[in-house]
């Protein structure tokens, strides 16, 4: 087990600054949360053998939400400070060495893993390291000081990699009343040595708003447009109301199918489908399987929807066009909108709803059911779309 390597992400933090009204790890940046970014960085790591997650008490549904069907351990509860947190985790995990990693920096470029666990073949921890740019200077009240010798200084980034027996030790020899700044000084603190390499600029902490939006910028640049298309028809059966866009319309008829036949949503979830290449919404759903019997369309719109996010995607605009003579659309398109924009995550702005007749001509306009079609445009990662 000496060479096993478990990524332990810290993600127990309950800060605001970023300005979004909830922890940071939580925000969506371009298609997914910062934290599964960090994940899916150090996850895809060759020399990763696991990635063990640390959260904050009562973090659990945003964390389930956040990390969607990746196959990941139950995270571990922080504590009160950052170092408890880390403590917490190392006590979840077992032997051999850990990378510990701040959620809130979640682009990683593989090559500093890489220089960190090889700098850990001569020393019991490495840290990533940024020569310090700026002028530094000493501050008295509102007036500038003596500048202070930047040759020596520098910026300390996460991940910090440690042998774990040596880390477990720094830990339970820290005085509990005191707070250590990062890991690498409670491994100083005990006489152990820690290596330097060279960090990235791509590890810059996301704190603030402005920080999102450079890392919106940054990451938007490496993304390419896709458009997907959907078509879908339901007939008329008995009933009386019919599902079209997740809200149900009082009518003298319902609509046949093997599910709630939305056929709104069933043309939407094909287009969104059709932007990742990933089959139609029966590849997923098939009829013939007896679970989706009754199913409400909106779960197969949310899992297009996971699966654009997890593929680092982001859905910019949807447009749905009904078919019918009737019944009447116009009185729900607002709350149809309303309704898509909510499963999709997106704003009401990205979502286009229209209704239109074929001038009784046709299925449509013999009142023998109800046609949509549906386009949708969204952004993956241009890896991804060669």
């Amino acid at each position: 087990m000496a060479d096993h390597v478990t990524a332990l992400i810290v993600a127990a933090g309950q800060g605001t600054r970023s300005g979004a009204g909830a922890p940071k790890q939580y925000r969506m940046l371009a298609g997914k949360t910062v934290l599964a970014h960090a994940i899916d960085a150090l996850a895809a790591h060759p020399r990763v053998d696991a990635v063990q997650v640390v959260i904050g008490a009562g973090q659990e549904e945003a964390y389930a939400e956040a990390i969607g069907g990746r196959d990941l351990p139950p995270p571990v509860i922080g504590g009160a400070t950052r170092r408890d947190s880390v403590a917490n985790g190392l006590a979840a995990i077992g032997d051999g060495r850990v990378l510990i990693h701040d959620a809130a920096r979640p682009f990683l470029p593989a090559e500093v893993v890489d220089r960190l666990l090889a700098a850990l073949d001569d020393h019991e921890g490495a840290l990533p390291v940024l020569p310090v740019a700026d002028t530094i200077v000493r501050v008295d009240t509102d007036r500038a000081g003596d500048v202070v010798p930047r040759e020596a200084l520098r910026r300390v980034q996460t991940p910090q990699a440690f042998r774990l027996d040596v880390i477990r030790a720094a830990h339970a020899a820290w005085p509990t009343d005191r707070e250590a700044t990062d890991d690498a000084q409670m491994i100083r603190a005990i006489g152990r040595t820690v290596a330097i390499v060279e960090g990235s600029a791509m590890l810059e902490k996301l704190t603030f708003p402005s920080d999102f939006a450079a890392a919106e910028q940054r990451l938007g640049a490496n993304l390419v447009s896709r458009t997907g298309m959907g078509f879908d028809v339901h007939s008329f059966a008995e009933g009386d109301g019919v599902w079209l866009g997740g809200i149900l319309i009082p009518h003298s008829r319902g609509l046949a199918g093997h599910s709630d036949a939305d056929v709104a949503l069933h043309a939407l979830t094909d287009a969104l489908l059709g932007t990742i290449g990933a089959g139609d919404i029966g590849t997923h759903f098939p009829p013939s399987d007896p679970q989706w019997r009754g199913a409400a369309s909106w779960r197969f719109l949310d899992h297009a929807r996971k699966l654009i996010v997890e593929a680092g995607g982001r859905i910019d605009h949807v447009d749905v066009t009904l078919i019918c003579e009737e019944p009447k659309v116009g009185p729900y398109r607002p709350a149809i909108r309303t309704r898509i924009a909510e499963i999709l995550g997106i704003g009401e702005g990205n979502v286009s709803v229209k209704a239109t007749t074929t001038e009784r001509l046709g299925f449509t306009g013999r009142r023998e059911g109800i046609a949509a079609q549906a386009v949708a445009t969204v952004r993956v990662p241009e890896s991804d779309a060669a």
